[in-house]
């Protein structure tokens, strides 16, 4: 009986070890997978060849796994301009020991998941677009040798917890725009007794006791003095901030006039808490040695049977659905999207509640445009503007995480835009029952340049001049998005129906769809990026957001096109509009083809200079194609829209009548 239940045991504690194995290779597969998920741009294919149904990811771009390849150890994707979040899922590659993604287009925030990564001796994120605090977890990386967060968007303070990492040598956390003192211990207390500092939570939240060999914290807005214990790194390391030296060059006072208020004492834990936990120590460890061999041997046998209890259901899970999707919302996560919000990127956008938007929208019945992925309202606010309410169409299972950080992301980006060309977004509405994600931009009166081009009868409205008008601003406003605010910004598809008409008929250019490729995306998990939009971007070219501005250009080419012909882009008769203009662009004798037929009258020097600009625009030669300055520049210099040229015009219209 004894030796039935030795043998019985033995299999259970093999079996255990067998379980764990296995649990644990699932996960790093997993978390690559979600990995993959949160890029939705990936421009030189670098994720190709991760097969997101393959459980054996050692031969996947970038991954390196240890000579038996049963774990993970290394994941190396630099410069490849990704553009994503980082999955919090890469904590579970639970043996990664280098996490490499220096010089991508990473957005959103740092996982504090990442301090599960116990065996992580390099983390380099450097050269990406992360924004928020430097997580105070990644204090928990105790085998970290070398830390690189350079050339980011950070925030926030230096976390004392950064003082724990004792192996830590190399610390790059330039040009970002962190706050707050360098944590460092006094004087005293370095001097002090190395065991008691290491012993005390109120002396361990300096870089004093760290063995620091390289470090850099230049161009952020640290305050206070140079730690004495630091003083040894080159006094470069310290450019660039709100310090009190005067040997090294530091920010102008208006620069700092922020900073200086965030100055302030390190916060760290109360001693109390250090007391309870040494209070709670001394109890454990006074239980007799035989009642703490029960407890873990009966401990060991119930982990067993629940983690074979957990495989079992896992591998029958994994029969029933062969794709991964992660980050989905479960009637038992419901509270998981929480961990993905920057509220330091929405902070200085309004917020509206779903009440006050469908009081002003009429209960949401005055619908004034449509999409398979959005719908627009028009409303009234209570004593305020008349507005256009986009609201997103997405099922609130099919709302993940990244999509979450996507979308704040993007009303950020928005919020940025200040110009008369520009639609304005008044604000964002976000809650989860009802589920709603909406956008808010002041309304523009006459409705988008489709309708006056293709839908109402009265076409007559846009003359000849009222047409260079609002090319012209199209011009403008374009030209402010490309070249007066850092990063540009780029329409994602930009026609008619992305301008909308004001009052005096002044155009507002709205970006509704850059929802499109990421909502499909995630509708569809695809491993790329689609585009519906044939005239938005030229052939055979796919761009990062932020860099396709060529892309605009040709788009607004085909734009002008299509406002001084009065013909839609594409038409199953004569096809592409930009071929069908191509025989009359250089040909001065029959480029006057190219008007509207309706327009009684309009100027032959005016269409000279048009169609001199859409040659350029739609060029085959990217040396020839000039930017939005130097177009906007042709345009403004060289057409008259004055009403005098306006007058002037109808006066030979009417002579030619008479005559």
């Amino acid at each position: 009986m004894k030796l039935s239940t030795s043998f019985l045991f033995m299999g259970l504690v093999s079996m255990f070890s067998f379980v764990s194995s296995a649990m644990v290779a699932t996960n790093e597969v997993w978390a690559l997978k979600a990995f993959k998920e949160a890029v939705y741009e990936d421009p030189h294919k670098v994720l190709s060849n991760w097969n997101t149904l393959d459980s054996d990811p050692c031969d996947w771009n970038g991954v390196s796994c240890t000579g038996t390849r049963d774990h993970v150890i290394k994941l190396n994707i630099s410069g490849a301009l990704l553009r994503g979040f980082l999955a919090p899922e890469i904590g579970k590659i639970t043996y990664l020991q280098e996490l490499i993604l220096h010089g991508n287009n990473l957005i959103g925030i740092i996982p504090k998941e990442l301090n599960a990564l116990k065996s992580l001796k390099v983390l380099d994120l450097g050269k990406n677009q992360l924004s928020g605090p430097i997580p105070r977890e990644i204090g928990n990386l105790t085998e970290i040798v070398k830390i690189n967060l350079q050339s980011n968007g950070l925030t926030g303070r230096l976390p004392p917890e950064l003082a724990n990492l004792k192996y830590l040598q190399e610390l790059r956390l330039d040009r970002n725009k962190l706050e707050g003192p360098v944590p460092a211990a006094s004087t005293s207390n370095f001097s002090s007794n190395m065991h008691e500092m290491y012993a005390s939570n109120a002396n361990s939240t300096g870089f004093c006791r760290s063995s620091l060999k390289v470090a850099d914290f230049s161009y952020n807005f640290l305050v206070g003095s140079i730690p004495k214990c630091l003083e040894y790194l080159p006094r470069t390391s310290f450019q660039g901030n709100c310090l009190h030296v005067k040997d090294v060059k530091q920010r102008t006072k208006v620069q700092c006039a922020g900073a200086s208020a965030a100055q302030g004492h390190p916060v760290v834990k109360p001693k109390h808490q250090s007391k309870a936990e040494h209070v709670s120590k001394h109890q454990g460890g006074s239980k007799p040695a035989w009642l703490l061999a029960i407890e873990i041997a009966t401990g060991t046998m119930v982990g067993s049977l629940i983690l074979i209890g957990i495989f079992t259901a896992v591998q029958r899970c994994n029969k029933k659905a062969s794709i991964i999707i992660p980050w989905k919302k479960s009637s038992s996560e419901k509270e998981q999207i929480s961990v993905y919000i920057d509220s330091e990127m929405l902070k200085d956008v309004r917020r509206y509640n779903r009440q006050e938007l469908e009081v002003a929208c009429e209960d949401f019945s005055n619908i004034i445009g449509s999409s398979p992925d959005s719908v627009v309202y028009k409303g009234t606010m209570k004593g305020g503007p008349e507005i256009a309410a986009i609201s997103l169409c997405i099922k609130e299972e099919n709302w993940t995480g990244h999509l979450e950080l996507y979308f704040q992301r993007e009303v950020a980006d928005l919020a940025r835009l200040n110009h008369e060309n520009t639609g304005k977004l008044l604000g964002y509405c976000r809650e989860n029952a009802p589920f709603t994600r909406m956008l808010v931009f002041d309304y523009a009166s006459n409705g988008t340049l489709y309708e006056h081009l293709h839908c109402y009868e009265e076409g007559f409205q846009l003359s000849w001049t009222r047409r260079m008008k609002i090319i012209i601003g199209i011009a403008r406003g374009l030209k402010y998005l490309h070249t007066e605010i850092d990063p540009p910004f780029t329409i994602s598809e930009l026609n008619s129906n992305a301008v909308y008409l004001t009052e005096d008929f002044s155009p507002k250019l709205v970006d509704f769809e850059s929802w499109k490729t990421i909502l499909e995306r995630s509708e569809k998990n695809s491993g790329s990026v689609s585009s519906q939009g044939g005239v938005s971007i030229p052939p055979n070219s796919l761009r990062a957001r932020y860099l396709d501005t060529k892309g605009n250009i040709y788009a607004f080419a085909v734009l002008v096109l299509e406002i001084i012909s009065g013909r839609s882009p594409y038409c199953q008769d004569r096809g592409y509009l930009v071929d069908w203009a191509r025989d009359y662009l250089e040909m001065p004798e029959v480029m006057s083809y190219l008007v509207d037929s309706e327009l009684k009258h309009f100027g032959y020097d005016d269409l000279k200079v048009i169609c001199e600009v859409i040659t350029l625009c739609i060029s085959p030669d990217p040396n020839v194609c000039p930017s939005m300055q130097e177009l906007c520049s042709m345009l403004e210099s060289r057409i008259d829209t004055s009403i005098s040229v306006e007058l002037k015009s109808l006066a030979w219209a009417e002579l030619a009548l008479s005559t």
